[in-house]
């Protein structure tokens, strides 16, 4: 029986929710939800096409994560007009809808490219806004200043593939870009006022849990709105399988068990600010190399997640401290990002300074 008196908790972000939901926030800065279309417009990627590197990321296929209507042979018009057929299936009280550029990096092109690209998106009538993934080496001061410029007139949210804190990593999984870069791509898109997310994965090869848990502070200080969090996977027929199958004891793969303990552990230190879309990763089981979940849904994970935040009598933020300029703040962050960079080559698409 519970407690006559029980105390009904409202929390930093407004309601009684014990973590910063994507999807509260979004309904109450734009008054509904809207479902992300997502579009394969043939980009590629630094590391990708030679001018950082190939091969691309060693945990990357995009197949695992693109639906079957994406494919770059399709116009951003046809593909937006089946995902919204696809969605209607699937999530019938969905009306309006975000084109939701993700394969690969979606500002590695030409200004002209990019325009034409976003603006097929936005005549489409059902579409309220643009949702953009990227990588922090893909942007400079012209391409931000044409995001800036394009978010006066939509909804527009700009996601950074960071996916780790720590250079070491970043080389290790062929990133070819270093974490100042990312620093330097979100100061300078936060003093645009674009709308930032980030995306990180935990369980990279070579990271301690100490050194993930770490993570939360780091991401604190970022000027960031959202954030995506996958647990990693490693996806059949990419480098990483190659390197798991050699040296599986430079993984932290996580047990559901264990990432639960973890993921309530590392929301105590998260900054309340931030808002929360992901916590896990979901590719489907044919293209996962192993398989350590079973079958949870992303919905039974977020109860789970809420279940344990309420058992422990704990929330987002509860352990966060804001850094003062004396204790670090920003400066933590240029600190860190001071870390040995990558040298960086002339690249097919140049892209200028970052102001």
């Amino acid at each position: 029986m519970e407690p006559k008196n029980r105390k009904t908790i409202v929390y930093p972000w407004g309601n009684e929710r014990r973590f910063n939901a994507f999807s509260d926030y979004f309904r109450k800065v734009y008054g509904a939800r809207m479902q992300k279309v997502s579009i394969d417009a043939g980009f590629t990627c630094p590391n990708r096409d030679g001018s950082k590197g190939t091969g691309g990321c060693t945990y990357c296929d995009n197949k695992a994560f693109n639906p079957s209507y994406c494919t770059p042979s399709k116009s951003v018009t046809r593909q937006i007009e089946e995902g919204i057929e696809f969605h209607r299936k699937r999530y019938r009280r969905a009306k309006s809808y975000l084109a939701y550029f993700q394969a690969y990096s979606n500002t590695y092109a030409s200004l002209d490219t990019l325009s034409d690209l976003f603006n097929e998106a936005l005549r489409h009538k059902d579409i309220k806004g643009l949702v953009i993934g990227t990588r922090p080496d893909c942007v400079d001061s012209e391409i931000l200043d044409f995001l800036k410029d394009l978010s006066g007139r939509t909804i527009l949210l700009l996601e950074y593939g960071i996916e780790s804190c720590y250079d070491k990593t970043l080389i290790r999984i062929n990133r070819r870009n270093t974490f100042k870069e990312a620093v330097d791509a979100l100061e300078a898109s936060r003093s645009r006022g674009l709308n930032i997310g980030a995306h990180f994965i935990f369980g990279l090869p070579g990271e301690t849990r100490e050194e993930m848990l770490k993570e939360a502070e780091i991401i604190s200080e970022m000027p960031l709105k959202s954030v995506k969090f996958h647990q990693l996977q490693i996806i059949k027929g990419t480098k990483m399988e190659e390197e798991y199958s050699r040296n599986p004891s430079d993984f932290e793969i996580f047990t559901w068990d264990d990432y639960l303990d973890f993921i309530i552990k590392f929301l105590g230190k998260l900054n309340p600010a931030i808002v929360i879309e992901r916590f896990t990763g979901e590719a489907p089981p044919r293209y996962l190399s192993r398989e350590v979940w079973g079958k949870k849904r992303t919905d039974q994970i977020v109860g789970l997640i809420e279940k344990r935040l309420e058992e422990l009598d704990t929330w987002q933020g509860k352990y966060y401290k804001r850094k003062s300029p004396l204790e670090g703040g920003r400066g933590m962050l240029k600190e860190i990002a001071s870390l040995a960079s990558l040298d960086r080559n002339n690249g097919r698409i140049k892209l200028g300074p970052i102001l």
